[in-house]
């Protein structure tokens, strides 16, 4: 329950709060511009409030399926919108074929480690970052790979590695046998993987 309050609701304000501030900006310069910003703000805050009625759905209704299916892989992208449009620049890439489906939960961990990399830059990786996403299919599963060349502060980088944040990324991949790696980059920036094998045959 922690792990999943703690990544719907951080990642949410992190956008918000990054889209917040760059229509404060741009309100008066580009007023077209800061509309499309307030509309992005809307719908993440509706987006987390749907997610938070589906788990405290759950919570109340141990019994029910639900009507919402869980986010994913195919949800990353949107992800990477997001972050765009907080105004990070942001470049993917995909390596390799999946030679099986991940378990649905183990998508979910995936999404969940993607959503907390991308909230630890909104909150530690200062200004004009540029973030790249690597999703990598080899023989053992999925390694996905988030980094940045940060300008934050190397003490901020550090905060990033030692959160609450990272351990349910830990706890999160762990579950289905997976790894999480950090490191800092020496020219500046944060690296973060996390490598999640396809299970069971």
């Amino acid at each position: 329950i922690a792990r999943e309050m703690h990544d719907i609701v951080a990642h949410s304000l992190s956008v918000v709060i990054a889209q917040a501030d760059g229509a404060r900006y741009v309100a008066r310069q580009d007023p077209a511009v800061a509309e499309q910003t307030l509309r992005t703000i809307a719908t993440t805050a509706r987006e987390s409030l749907a997610e938070m009625r589906r788990l405290l759905g759950v919570l109340r209704a141990p019994e029910a399926t639900g009507t919402h299916p869980l986010p994913g892989l195919a949800q990353i992208d949107q992800l990477v919108d997001e972050l765009r449009d907080s105004g990070v620049a942001v470049s993917t890439e995909r390596v390799g074929q999946r030679r099986m489906p991940l378990p649905a939960g183990a998508e979910l961990a995936a999404y969940r480690f993607v959503q907390e990399a991308f909230t630890n830059v909104l909150k530690h990786a200062g200004p004009a970052v540029a973030v790249h996403v690597t999703r990598a299919w080899n023989g053992d599963g999925l390694t996905i790979t988030v980094s940045d060349d940060g300008r934050g502060a190397a003490a901020d980088a550090a905060g990033a590695a030692q959160g609450h944040g990272l351990q349910g990324m830990r706890e999160r991949v762990g579950l289905y046998g997976g790894t999480v790696t950090t490191r800092v980059r020496p020219g500046g920036g944060f690296v973060v993987s996390a490598s999640i094998p396809y299970g069971e045959d």
